[in-house]
């Protein structure tokens, strides 16, 4: 006789950490172990759109950056497609572009970092409302038992930003603040700085995908 799952024990769980960086992050490690070191340079010499640095650090409750978490993001290019076969826009693929990337807080300034470009706006769910540019990003660290996800705006994208879909529904609207990413100009590089918070008053909104 087949028992209900209620009587299942659960399978127990595991925190990625705190050695994440030597399977997927090899070289932060000082492990030279890959050809391709697929890590937070996105763009290539001909990937089109405006290239943009997006960094910042990850904050735990007690307000201290942690450095050991890995952060991987997702995007679509400049024309507002992902290079993946479920993305089927009437828009362009930049073959020089891959969307997908990959990086380790540094262990000694907690920062991350990213080399990419601005992306697109994207068609919302049904082909209804276009979606501002935004970027998403995944989060492991030791102490996190699932994944964190989230999402990175650009401050500088009112008009889309008022009209987004996903930011529309968080509620109280101070909380939108959280996932924006404030514009600098650094040396002529156009750097998006984006802090993460855990937890705290200054929490980012996280998202049960």
């Amino acid at each position: 006789m087949v028992q209900p799952l209620s009587y299942l024990k659960e399978t127990a769980s595991q925190t990625a950490g705190p050695y994440v960086h030597i399977g997927l992050l090899p070289r932060q490690a000082g492990f030279e172990i890959f050809a391709n070191n697929l890590g937070e340079a996105m763009v290539g010499p001909k990937t089109k759109g405006e290239r943009v640095t997006i960094q910042g650090r990850l904050i735990d409750g007690a307000g201290v950056p942690i450095k050991d978490a890995l952060i991987e993001i997702w995007q679509a290019n400049a024309a507002g497609r992902y290079n993946h076969s479920a993305d089927r826009q009437d828009k362009p693929i930049d073959d020089d572009f891959r969307g997908w990337g990959r990086s380790g807080c540094d262990f000694e300034t907690g920062r991350y970092c990213f080399r990419t470009i601005k992306p697109g706006q994207v068609v919302g769910r049904n082909g209804h409302r276009p979606m501002a540019p935004h970027i998403n990003l995944w989060i492991v660290a030791r102490g996190i038992n699932i994944g964190l996800s989230t999402r990175m705006y650009f401050a500088d994208e009112d008009a889309a930003n008022a009209a987004d879909p996903v930011l529309n529904i968080i509620e109280p609207a101070s909380r939108r603040k959280t996932l924006m990413g404030q514009r600098q100009l650094r040396d002529q590089e156009v750097v998006y700085n984006f802090d993460i918070y855990l937890q705290g008053e200054r929490e980012t909104v996280f998202f049960d995908i």
